[in-house]
């Protein structure tokens, strides 16, 4: 399972370094995210409490793809005009504050005892999927507003 995540780790970071292929449509590379995502996802709800540990590693290897991804929307808005950059700013803001509550979860998480682990996991689980989902939505925002 953990080879599973490190691999959809690995190929969503290739894909997303990759850029926007002219051969692929953003809406193709969107929906290969959202599955190597839902995947990643459903291997979340199979953490046992015996294996935190284990979900922690996981989950801060996640979040550091997501946030390199961010990194590098954040790159390519910088490179564009001051309107776009303009409109950007509180998109960028928000996503870092999505950013900011996946790494309280996660630190809920590390302190989790076994009787509220399944509850905690759920609430990192929801910010997790917050997270991706704001890094998606603005990198559709960024290629539409910024020719590639």
């Amino acid at each position: 399972m953990k080879t599973k995540i490190v691999l959809v780790t690995l190929v969503s970071a290739a894909a997303f370094a990759l850029g926007c292929r002219k051969e692929e449509t953003v809406s193709q590379q969107l929906d290969q995210v959202e599955s190597k995502t839902k995947e990643a996802v459903q291997d979340m709800k199979d953490y046992s409490f015996a294996q935190k540990d284990e979900f922690i590693k996981t989950m801060q290897g996640q979040l550091t793809n997501l946030n390199q991804n961010l990194d590098q929307l954040s790159a390519k808005i910088d490179s564009a005009n001051e309107t776009v950059k303009a409109e950007a700013k509180p998109k960028l803001q928000a996503l870092r504050d999505q950013f900011t509550t996946l790494n309280q979860q996660l630190a809920e998480a590390q302190a989790a005892t076994e009787s509220t682990w399944d509850s905690i996991k759920a609430g990192t689980k929801k910010a997790y999927e917050a997270v991706e989902q704001g890094v998606r939505d603005s990198r559709q925002w960024v290629s539409e507003k910024i020719a590639p």
